[in-house]
């Protein structure tokens, strides 16, 4: 299999000097840029699999870089910055990040975020049929549910909203992307809709909020689904970290 590709777009040498050794020590090729303009030139020469963004570039905000290489790409997109207010983390994934995480930054966690979204990026979605993760089990063609293999039985809102999160893996989706997907556009500012949706489809999983199993908050932000991630296309072999 030929080696994915990351695109690290961060002013800051020493940060993308410890990415790189990190990634390629991972067995991942590296790009870098240390400018917005740089980075979506290298976008268009390179195709890389994966962008790991920081927002605070010199000649641009990151926002706008998510914005202008949305225009024309859905390549996933890690938000890597020190920016920890949640105004900026709903912004940059309302804007078409797929993971934000806040500097300083465990490497193994950043490496499990990777892997979850690169996963998820070569994942061919007509295909995938049955998802599975730490007990969970959701046959996405009959709609059923399990935890541990005992039967879970969830209302249609409720379903949906897992099938959300089991669509987007390791993805953080915002409290306005979940409203807009389940509710429509005319209630994405209704959060509380979603934390006693969210509230009763954690009871049925028995998933507690403080210590997760399959569910994580965050905080202010949106949710998404705890690591590690198995996704099984061909109901036989399931893929684990």
């Amino acid at each position: 299999m030929p080696q994915e590709t990351i695109l690290v777009v961060e002013d800051e040498a020493q940060i993308r000097k410890f990415l790189r050794i990190s990634l390629e020590a991972h067995r991942y090729s590296v790009h870098e840029a240390r400018l917005g303009d740089e980075g979506l030139a290298l976008c268009v020469a390179r195709s890389p699999d994966l962008v790991i963004l920081d927002l605070g570039l010199p000649d641009m905000d990151g926002q706008e870089f998510i914005a202008r290489l949305r225009e024309w790409s859905g390549v996933p997109i890690i938000v890597l910055s020190v920016r920890a207010d949640e105004t900026q983390k709903v912004a940059a994934l309302d804007a078409g990040a797929n993971d934000y995480v806040t500097k300083p930054f465990g490497i193994s966690e950043l490496m499990a975020r990777i892997r979850v979204v690169l996963r998820d990026a070569r994942q061919p979605r007509a295909t995938q049929r049955l998802f599975e993760s730490q007990g969970l089990r959701v046959d996405l063609s009959l709609r059923d549910v399990s935890v541990d293999g005992h039967p879970v039985h969830l209302t249609k809102k409720e379903y949906e909203l897992l099938h959300l999160l089991i669509a987007s893996p390791g993805q953080v989706l915002t409290h306005q992307q979940i409203l807009r997907a389940i509710w429509g556009p005319a209630q994405q500012e209704e959060t509380h809709y979603l934390r006693v949706l969210m509230g009763q489809l954690r009871s049925k999983l028995g998933d507690d909020p403080a210590h997760p199993r399959f569910i994580i908050t965050v905080q202010g932000v949106g949710y998404r689904l705890a690591l590690p991630i198995a996704l099984d296309d061909n109901n036989q072999d399931s893929e684990s970290n």
